[in-house]
């Protein structure tokens, strides 16, 4: 598949799994807040309003799918890919406000000693058909998101799945604030919704940093360009290697050495080879930019050079440290 079609294929999978989280969510929100009301149970309306954002996620996804699909032109170079990323990091200030909205109100009635009534059994029942819900929709997202290899779409399905733990949450507190007769159990239970879906927004948020940042947490795929280049005869010291995400696609840099003497055509097609072989061994590459040095060069200009990872930073650490990225 080439790299229009495989575009194609990405974006008409993000706009399914954003329908489906679309129609999914909307109906839920619906059903949670107008039973929130109802019913009485603050617990319950928060559940609703972080479907509700749910909603807005699932719009965005969409008019993301649209945009990631727009070929590069002048003025990106590199593609529409890092609208991903940038509605990635949307989601998490989305989910981080409301979160706060939440701790706010459910707080406050705490705090003020607001009375508040013991919620209807029906916030029980709805409570269940949410679980059940969410848990369909969280399958689907992680399922569309892997398909598409869409760091967005499994955001959102770890999202998701972060609300049936809400929604269970939820139904313990209508549980007790029921049985028990004690309104305030509700409360309670709001509040620690909020702080979920805050701790949520902040993984999500550190998760999409890394990328922003061009940073890397993963160690595999470094080695993986460094066999690449010692499987090409001729090309050796691999080193300057720079990965970065664009979406779900890395764009990599680095330097090998061939024979200074070499004529200029044949280390021409040594960087292509080596470029062919890191394309077998790493999926989804976006581009890749090999430079030839000659080898045995000057070590002081090694030394001086400031980016980059080379092979005994592999051996150094267990893991890459984004910062040095």
């Amino acid at each position: 598949m080439d790299r229009e079609n495989d575009a194609d294929s990405r974006a008409s999978l993000i706009r399914r799994a954003s329908l489906i989280a679309l129609i999914g969510n909307g109906a839920l929100a619906t059903i949670k807040i107008v039973t929130g009301f109802l019913s009485g149970s603050l617990a319950v309306v928060g559940d609703g309003i972080d479907s509700s954002t749910d909603v807005a996620i699932a719009v965005m996804n969409l008019l993301v799918a649209s945009v990631i699909d727009r070929p590069a032109d002048k003025e990106h170079p590199w593609g529409h890919g890092r609208a991903e990323t940038i509605a990635t990091t949307v989601l998490a200030f989305i989910l981080f406000f409301a979160g706060g909205q939440l701790i706010l109100s459910a707080g406050g009635n705490l705090i003020r000693h607001t009375v508040a009534k013991v919620p209807d059994t029906i916030a029980l029942i709805v409570t269940v058909v949410s679980i059940l819900g969410k848990l369909a929709l969280a399958a689907t997202q992680f399922y569309l998101g892997k398909r598409a290899n869409s760091a967005m779409v499994i955001a959102n399905g770890k999202n998701m799945r972060g609300d049936v733990l809400i929604s269970s949450g939820v139904l313990v507190g209508l549980g007790l604030s029921i049985l028990l007769k004690l309104p305030q159990a509700d409360q309670v239970t709001a509040l620690l919704v909020g702080l979920w879906v805050i701790k949520s927004a902040i993984g999500i948020f550190k998760d999409v940093n890394l990328e922003l940042m061009d940073g890397s947490d993963q160690r595999k795929p470094y080695e993986a360009i460094f066999e690449a280049v010692h499987s090409v005869p001729g090309a050796g010291n691999p080193h300057r290697a720079r990965m970065r995400r664009i979406a779900s696609n890395w764009d990599i840099d680095l330097d090998i050495e061939v024979d200074g003497a070499m004529q200029v055509k044949d280390a021409h097609e040594i960087a292509v080879s080596v470029e062919k072989a890191i394309k077998d061994r790493v999926d989804n590459v976006y581009d890749i930019v090999v430079h030839v040095e000659p080898s045995h060069q000057d070590a002081r200009h090694t030394e001086s050079e400031r980016f980059g990872l080379k092979e005994s930073d592999m051996k150094n650490v267990t893991e890459i440290d984004p910062e040095a990225l």
